[in-house]
This record gives structure tokens, sequence and C-alpha cells, in this order.
């Protein structure tokens, strides 16, 4: 699996993989993400392509972090690895005090779907579903009983997100915007410390997308959860706390 095929399916399992070179972490007061000395090499058959070189990065609990940089500079591998659904080749990440790539299969799944919302470049919606089903169903996942219960919630998280009003539409019947509303009411479900988005405004308008940006201000500062966003779009500067750009599998603050 390469980090282009990263969706809801990918999110809520993972591959065995062989433990990355391991590097110990301390996690301080206010840390949410620690990235230390982070490298991605992909093997074609005789060649090897490094993605990331040395990566190091720290986020701060309920800050608003943008990961910037060209095409096939290696965000979304990060965003993946930090996410823990890739396994990085070598360096450690901890998230909320849990180091992650030495986690198993199983542990990894767990803490992934207890602690962390993904919002998935393209919306990844599921389009036989209505708006409310494809909420129920990351709820289910996430291990909330009882049909009427996730019903319920479903309806919660999208009136937070101001889609109560298309509860029961298919994503066909709903704008762009309302399509990304869903998908971040869905990476709510089970109130996660931490939010990841891959490109949420790529594939919106300017009105959608700044709406969209604010909505993703105020979900962060109203609860306190940390936000790592990548991104092209330099809107979202305004509403970030911090800002690194990446530039050939390299890093910079």
């Amino acid at each position: 699996m390469t980090a282009s095929h990263v969706n809801f399916a990918t999110f809520v399992q993972t591959r065995d993989r062989p433990a990355p070179t391991s590097i110990n972490v301390k996690r301080l007061k206010g840390q949410a993400i620690v990235a230390q000395g982070v490298e991605m090499v992909y093997h074609s058959g005789s060649q090897d392509y490094q993605v990331l070189r040395g990566v190091d990065l720290t986020i701060h609990q309920g800050d608003i972090h943008l990961l910037m940089g060209p095409s096939g500079s290696g965000k979304t591998t990060l965003l993946s690895i930090l996410a823990g659904i890739l396994t990085p080749t070598a360096g450690s990440v901890n998230l909320l005090g849990q180091e992650i790539t030495q986690m198993s299969r199983e542990q990894l799944a767990h803490f992934r779907l207890q602690n962390i919302g993904f919002i998935f470049q393209g919306f990844n919606l599921f389009p036989a579903l209505t708006a409310s089903e494809n909420v129920e169903i990351a709820l289910k996942v996430k291990g909330v009983r009882g049909a009427s219960n996730r019903r319920r919630q479903a309806h919660e998280l999208l009136t937070q997100v101001k889609l109560d009003d298309r509860i029961n539409h298919l994503p066909r019947d709903l704008s762009g915007g309302q399509k990304q509303r869903v998908a971040i009411a869905r990476a709510l479900a089970g109130n996660p410390q931490i939010m990841m988005a891959d490109e949420p405004t790529a594939a919106l308008d300017s009105h959608s997308g700044h709406a969209v940006i604010e909505l993703l201000r105020q979900l962060a500062k109203e609860s306190n959860r940390t936000v790592l966003i990548v991104t092209h779009d330099p809107r979202l500067m305004d509403v970030a706390d911090r800002v690194s750009s990446l530039e050939d599998g390299i890093l910079q603050n």
C-alpha cells in the first residue's frame, strides 16, 4: 500500500509490517505528536526511492499545524505515517504519549480508531449511503453500540458541522462543500483528540473552501483538538498556529 491509496478502508485496518529502526522519544507536556528521525524508502525492483529524510516534527495539543509543499514532496506519505497507516523505514512516531511505531497490529488499529479522526482527500464517502449512514458506519467501527444510539450521535455530529438539513441525502445530492462537512463529521466520530486532513479544500470552490477552513478552526479551538492538515491552499495559513514545509523529503519548520 502506498500513501496515494489512503481511504476509509485502509484507515480502519492495518497490515503487519516489520518495526522500524527505533529512536527513543519522550513526550513533554502539551505535545500531541512527536516524530523523530522519520525516514521512508520505497523499493521497486533494484531501485530504492527515499521519500522522507530524517523528519523531526513536534505538534502541540490544540494547535492547527499545516504541512505544505509541492506535489511529490512526501506530504501524504508523512501524514499516513503519523496516522499509523504506513510504517516508516526508520524513526519513531509518538502520539499522545504512545509510541505507535512499536505497537502491534491490533494495538495500532485500536489506538488509531480511538484517538485519530482522518479527513480523506476527495471526500471518500460511500455513494449508496446517506450522510447520516456514512457517519453511522464510522461510529460502528469505533465501537459505538446500538443502531439508534449511532443514529442519534450521527445526527448530532452532522448538526455540529451545520448539515442537519441534509442528514438523509445521498452524496450525489450534496455539493462539494456539503460532502466535505459529512467527511468532517465522520472524522469526529468517537471524539478523537487528533484530527488529520489530506487536502481538505482541494476539491472545493472559494466560498466552500473558506467555510471548511473556518469549521476546522472552530473544531480545534472549541475542544482543544489537535489538527494536522496537508495542503497546497495558502488560505489555511490564516488559521494555522504553525506551518511546516516539506520539499524533497526534508522538513523545514
